[in-house]
């Protein structure tokens, strides 16, 4: 399997792209993971993450869910449309196992790639 690399391009760092995502960005969830969703300036999609100690009090296991959110990032970013996404981890997240949270990582993913964001669904925000 070639190598699928995560650069710092791809990483959401700054505070104001989290503030960004948190006010106008789209929302998208699935029964464990929530997402938001933002059109982009940059050559093609990033990822931040919020796993706060809600979901687990155990660093151990709040970074399995991020290692398991970034490796499936990095497999799929190639596909995705030049969005900002802001992943939030659910706190049923942490009592599920890794096939069932890469399956729905593969959910969400296949979601924001068909989706539009760029172009509000209604008159409120989702």
């Amino acid at each position: 399997m070639a190598p699928a690399p995560f650069p710092r391009a791809a990483r959401l760092l700054r505070a104001q792209d989290f503030t960004h995502l948190r006010t106008a960005g789209r929302r998208i969830g699935t029964q464990h993971l929530s997402a938001q969703v933002a059109v982009n300036t940059q050559d093609g999609a990033r990822l931040g993450l919020a796993i706060s100690k809600r979901v687990s009090k155990s660093a151990v296991r709040r970074n399995r869910i991020k290692r398991l959110a970034r490796d499936s990032f990095r497999r799929i970013r190639g596909t995705l449309p030049a969005v900002d996404i802001l992943l939030i981890a659910r706190f049923s997240a942490d009592q599920e196992d890794n096939a069932s949270l890469r399956a729905e990582l593969a959910r969400l993913w296949q979601r924001i790639a068909t989706l539009n964001p760029a172009v509000p669904t209604g008159t409120m925000r989702d």
